[in-house]
C-alpha cells in the first residue's frame, strides 16, 4: 500500500518519539543524549510547523517522518535548511522515505529555500547511501564534534540544491504561507516525481 504523506500534528508525538527512539537509545544514529516524550515530540512539531514543514508517511499507521529547521540563525542563512528523517524498523527500504523526501523538497522549494542539508554520524551507512541515491553531495566532515557513550564522533555534512540561487532572491515564505494553494496540494503528490538535484 502506498503511504499517504500529511502535514504532522502534535498528537503525532507518541509515535513519532517511538521511532526516533533506537536511534537515540544505545545508538549513535543520533548524537542527542536522551530520546524525547511524545509531548516532547508534539512540541516540536509545533515550533516547527510555524515555519518549516514537518511531514509523516502512513497507512494503517505511520511509519516514518521528515523536517526541516533552519540551518543557522544569521540572516543570511535564510535560504537554507537542514533536514532530517526517519523511518520505523518495518517500513525501511520500502520506498517510504523517498517518498517523504520527495514531497518536503516539493514544499520547500515552494517556500522558496535553495540548499538542504543532511548531518550524518559516522558510521551510518544506510544514511549515507540514501541521500547519495537521491542527490545529496558529501561536502564535509566535522571531526570528533559530538561526545556521546564515551567516545568523539564525527559528522558528515550532505548537500542537496533545490533551487537555482538567483542573484536576487526573495526570502522563503513561511509554511502557513503556503498551506492551502494548489502547488501545495500538488506537493503531496510529489513522492513519485523525480529529485530536483542539479535545477
Amino acid at each position: 500500500m502506498t503511504p499517504r504523506i500529511r502535514l504532522a500534528n502534535q498528537s503525532d508525538g507518541p509515535r513519532l518519539a517511538a521511532i526516533y527512539a533506537p536511534a537515540v537509545v544505545g545508538s549513535t544514529l543520533s548524537v542527542e543524549p536522551t530520546a524525547p516524550d511524545g509531548a516532547e515530540m508534539g512540541r516540536r512539531i509545533l515550533e516547527t510547523t510555524a515555519k518549516l514543514p514537518w511531514l509523516v508517511a502512513e497507512t494503517d499507521t505511520v511509519l516514518g517522518y521528515a523536517y526541516a529547521r533552519p540551518h543557522r540563525i544569521v540572516a543570511s542563512y535564510a535560504w537554507s535548511v537542514e533536514v532530517a528523517i526517519y523511518i520505523a524498523p518495518e517500513a525501511q527500504r520500502r520506498g517510504v522515505a523517498r517518498a517523504l523526501y520527495a514531497s518536503l523538497f516539493a514544499i520547500l522549494k515552494l517556500q522558496g529555500y535553495q540548499n538542504a542539508h543532511a548531518g550524518i554520524t559516522v558510521p551510518n551507512v544506510p544514511s549515507r547511501t540514501l541521500h547519495e541515491s537521491i542527490g545529496f553531495q558529501l561536502i564535509g566532515t566535522y571531526r570528533r564534534v559530538a561526545f556521546k557513550d564515551g567516545r568523539w564522533l564525527d559528522l558528515e555534512w550532505f548537500a542537496f540544491a533545490l533551487g537555482s540561487h538567483p542573484p536576487d532572491p526573495v526570502l522563503p515564505k513561511p509554511l502557513p504561507e503556503v498551506i492551502g494553494t494548489p502547488e501545495f496540494d500538488r506537493a503531496f503528490r510529489a513522492q513519485g516525481a523525480p529529485y530536483p538535484h542539479g535545477v
